[in-house]
């Protein structure tokens, strides 16, 4: 039993005059925690902060008249360090590798004007920028 999330209630009073609203998952420091421990909340807030940076270059990251490496070295610095930020930390599993792959995989396609129905592979895709996998530097990152 979680004594956070016990016995219902919904606030916590401290002593002093405040009293505290008990909550699933908070932001700290530009990271989600959640009560339950996972990564799930952080993975979630992390995309979406990836996504919002995304839009913000894609007049770059789209420019025909920009190289694809150096689209690709643009992404790497801009977004997907937003991305990853602070993921040393994170409890990962499968699934928030996979939604994160997901993630960039779309932003990579949208990158080299590649629908998802031209069925050409991830890895050529990520070639062409020179990117590595998302999986990849999750783990290098968590090792440094």
């Amino acid at each position: 039993m979680n004594p956070v999330t016990s016995a219902g209630r919904t606030s916590v009073d401290t002593g002093a005059s405040a009293e505290l609203e008990l909550v699933d998952k908070f932001c700290y420091l530009g990271d989600m925690l959640s009560v339950h421990g996972d990564a799930d909340a952080a993975v979630e807030a992390r995309i979406r902060i990836g996504w919002n940076k995304f839009r913000q270059l894609v007049p770059l990251l789209t420019n025909k008249g920009v190289s694809l490496i150096m689209r690709g070295r643009l992404y790497s610095s801009c977004v997907r360090s937003s991305m990853l930020h602070g993921s040393e930390t994170w409890p990962v599993r499968k699934e928030n590798v996979v939604a994160l792959q997901r993630a960039e995989m779309r932003m990579v396609r949208w990158m080299c004007g590649v629908k998802l129905k031209d069925r050409l592979p991830s890895k050529e895709l990520r070639e062409r920028l020179g990117v590595d996998d998302t999986a990849l530097v999750l783990q290098q990152n968590r090792l440094r």
